[in-house]
């Protein structure tokens, strides 16, 4: 009975092996990302001898806690062509999976509030186009054509003076992209091994040859590290350290409402995101906490600011009641980039540093790491991203880009 409860982790559409002795390759990390590249791993490379180890259940850190907002919109060259990759490859999961999780292209709209904000704005859509990535500029009152409930009045705190609005962003349902993906490796052969932390690794000189767990001793010459924020305790596990900082995020949804708002909406400078899920309830974030940690949960002052900033832009909102607050755990490298690509560990692979961009680059940071880890070399998308950037000082800041929890 329990099992067929609405809402219920679905285990039925993947199967619980125990772990083998041995696989071709590992996956450690059963979120979004490692599911990903488990998925292309099979599909593209033909490897099916995976383990996927996740010290919890199956897609219960970030991919669970995320505000599921989708968008390519970002300033620089590289990170445009990744994410941009992501979306197409969004475009077409859903007939690929064989599994609706939702994917609703809605539109993203970043608001401006400044005249340095207009500026900034206007580049970064002017080098969209360049990138062909879908971006226009709205006027305030276009952007209140596309988000009728949007306050654009010129005498409130912080006033709307146009938008970048990405008509192909926009949103999925989190849990259903986890279970579509797991559904898709297990088909291919793939084992899921829930309940399995991985405490350390076993090398053999400086080459990796396994990794020791609490559902016992694996060996793989070719380790992919896909766990987020956790990442950088396990590179130092593997005697070296990740650029990595890990801090708390929160968001916080009301109660089910009829459909008012019919896009996302973000806002840099009054530091707070929106949207309306499928079934009706309002997702809004802000900022991370400024203290690092792992505790799945936040301060209650940025709840507070969260709140009177979504109520500056969405008088609206006054009337509505607070459900719930939830924290997640983003990881943050220098330049507010990811990290995707080989480890001083011959054999070891990374992606973390994704900060508050993971959900969104999911399918294509799955696709750049599995052909990572099946060739030993970096995919041309993910070849910027190295970990040797931190030391050259080829930094992809895209502070502004991803300047506010999205």
């Amino acid at each position: 009975m329990a099992n067929s409860m609405p809402g219920e982790h679905p285990e039925w559409l993947w199967r619980d092996p125990d772990p083998k002795s041995s696989y071709d390759a590992v996956v450690i990390g059963g979120g979004g990302h490692g599911l990903a590249t488990a998925y292309y791993l099979a599909k593209n490379h033909g490897m099916t001898n995976i383990a996927i180890l996740e010290k919890g259940w199956l897609a219960g850190g970030n991919m669970a806690r995320n505000t599921t907002i989708i968008r390519s919109n970002y300033l620089w060259d590289e990170s445009a062509a990744i994410y941009e990759h992501a979306l197409k490859l969004w475009e077409q999961l859903p007939e690929e999976l064989d599994y609706d999780f939702l994917f609703s292209q809605r539109g993203v709209l970043n608001l401006a509030h400044s005249l340095q904000d207009v500026r900034d704005s206007v580049r970064r859509v002017e080098a969209n186009r360049l990138n062909g990535v879908d971006a226009e500029w709205l006027t305030a009152e276009e952007v209140a054509k596309v988000c009728p409930i949007i306050n654009i009045s010129p005498d409130v705190r912080y006033p709307v003076l146009g938008a970048t609005y990405q008509p192909r962003a926009g949103i999925a349902k989190h849990d259903h992209v986890a279970w579509a993906f797991a559904r898709a490796c297990d088909a291919m052969g793939v084992d899921i091994i829930q309940n399995c932390e991985v405490t350390g690794f076993i090398k053999d000189g400086n080459r990796v040859t396994g990794v020791e767990t609490t559902r016992g001793r694996i060996l793989s010459d070719t380790v992919g590290m896909v766990a987020a924020g956790h990442s950088s305790v396990l590179a130092e596990k593997a005697g070296f350290r990740l650029p990595v900082q890990s801090h708390p995020l929160q968001a916080l949804v009301s109660e089910l409402y009829e459909p008012v708002h019919p896009t996302v909406v973000m806002s840099n400078y009054v530091h707070v995101y929106v949207s309306q899920a499928h079934k009706g309830e309002l997702v809004m974030g802000a900022g991370v906490d400024q203290y690092n940690g792992y505790g799945q949960r936040g301060s209650f002052h940025v709840i507070e600011h969260q709140m009177a900033a979504a109520l500056e832009l969405f008088p609206i909102f006054g009337r509505a009641h607070l459900l719930r607050t939830w924290g997640g755990i983003v990881d943050v490298c220098p330049d507010a980039s990811p990290i995707i690509g080989a480890t001083p560990v011959d054999g070891l692979y990374v992606n973390a540093g994704w900060g508050t961009g993971g959900f969104k680059a999911t399918p294509a940071a799955g696709w750049v790491m599995a052909h990572t880890m099946a060739t030993g070399e970096s995919h041309e998308l993910n070849q910027p991203f190295g970990l040797e950037r931190f030391t050259t000082g080829h930094l992809i800041d895209e502070h502004g880009a991803a300047g506010v929890a999205h």
